[in-house]
């Protein structure tokens, strides 16, 4: 057996969840990578839904899925994801921090971020999952962190189920996955 890397773990969950016709989020789309990776499970007949406030992070997202016409790329904040998106959804990622090779200063921050997490619970079919990847290293990034991790510590365990994916003897704030599966309908 080998360990899975945070990344790799994150990927083969979306690979349990979705299946050809679900509909997807993507509320980092970042460079493209999760959004490309969306598309080709969700197949042709499904959705993926990609969010970025960063034009950059948008046309880089476009060039990496230009094969697929079913990515509708938003430039807008993942705090409005209900704005764009009233399906149920098969399954959301999300990698918090900031553009990779892009601007350091402009990261996720808790505010948008747990609105988007909350609406995407909302959106969340029964056994979709909700993933998130944290990255806390750089400044700013602990305070979402800990946010995040009070609200999902406070997820209602008859609904949801919270696990939290981690390598602890790794130095420099290691990312870790915080995956969270709907199980029954909210009362």
């Amino acid at each position: 057996m080998t360990i899975q890397r945070v990344l790799p773990f994150t990927k083969s969950l979306l690979e349990q969840a979705i299946s050809p016709g679900d509909v997807t989020i993507d509320g980092t789309a970042g460079n493209g990578h999760d959004t490309h990776f969306l598309a080709s499970l969700t197949g042709a007949n499904g959705k993926v839904f990609a969010f970025d406030i960063q034009a950059e992070a948008i046309h880089a997202t476009r060039e990496r899925v230009q094969e697929f016409d079913h990515v509708e790329l938003i430039h807008d904040s993942h705090a409005k994801i209900k704005d764009y998106v009233s399906e149920p959804i098969a399954a959301a990622v999300f990698n918090l921090g900031y553009l990779p090779k892009g601007d350091h200063s402009i990261i996720t921050k808790a505010k948008s971020t747990l609105a988007a997490l909350e609406q995407c619970l909302d959106l969340l079919k029964i056994k979709g999952v909700l993933l998130v990847v944290v990255y806390s290293g750089h400044e700013g990034g602990s305070e979402e962190r800990d946010a995040v991790m009070e609200f999902v510590s406070s997820l209602p365990q008859k609904t949801f189920d919270v696990l939290k994916y981690e390598f602890i003897n790794q130095q420099h704030s290691p990312p870790f996955l915080l995956a969270i599966e709907k199980k029954h309908a909210s009362n």
